[in-house]
């Protein structure tokens, strides 16, 4: 996977009249898992939101990536709650060109095998969470900008998210994950970083 770096300069980020962060200097390699933390409020979801391409910054420079590039898993799961986990995903590839015929194999991988065919109203949390972050093994994309993944997860969720963190960092990937909760970091290529 051929990955360019996420670099930061100088970046200034506002939500209406108030500035979140100011003058961030930041560089993301290829490689590693980025741990955006902070307060509520800090500006993760913001500094997520510029990295997509989302957002335009009040001042500095973002290089990075195309948009096409990026793997964008928001807050929220995206998934319609009448349609199954397999519909969604079905769903999601015909808007971004992907082949359905890895649905089975992803939803498996996630151990969700069991529960693929139900309404997504059905599912537990942490079900709905993990349809959601089955998209990341439906295209292959060099980086992966995922705000809060760990949010309604168990234990056993959380170490699949962290599998698939490594091996797409082993592959020449990338991420930048926020997350109030510690990030599993056996094999995983973490680098911590706090917005104030």
């Amino acid at each position: 996977m051929n990955a360019a770096p996420l670099v930061l300069d100088s970046l200034t980020v506002a939500r209406g009249d108030r500035v979140l962060f100011e003058r961030l200097d930041l560089r993301i390699a290829p490689g590693e898992v980025l741990h955006l933390q902070g307060r509520n409020g800090a500006g993760k979801t913001s500094l997520l939101e510029v990295l997509a391409g989302l957002r335009t910054p009040e001042a500095g420079r973002f290089s990075g990536p195309e948009p096409e590039q990026l793997h964008w898993i928001g807050h929220k799961n995206a998934l319609h709650p009448a349609l199954s986990a397999v519909e969604n995903l079905a769903a999601w590839c015909g808007l971004h060109g992907a082949d359905t015929a890895g649905i089975p194999a992803a939803l498996d991988r996630l151990q969700l095998k069991a529960a693929r065919q139900r309404p997504v109203r059905t599912l537990s949390t942490g079900q709905k969470r993990r349809s959601a972050l089955a998209r990341l093994l439906l295209q292959r994309r060099p980086w992966w900008l995922l705000d809060e993944p760990l949010a309604g997860l168990d234990v056993e969720g959380a170490a699949l998210l962290a599998g698939l963190l490594a091996e797409h960092c082993a592959a020449g990937g990338g991420a930048v994950v926020t997350s109030h909760q510690a990030l599993p970091e056996e094999h995983l290529p973490v680098r911590h970083w706090s917005l104030r």
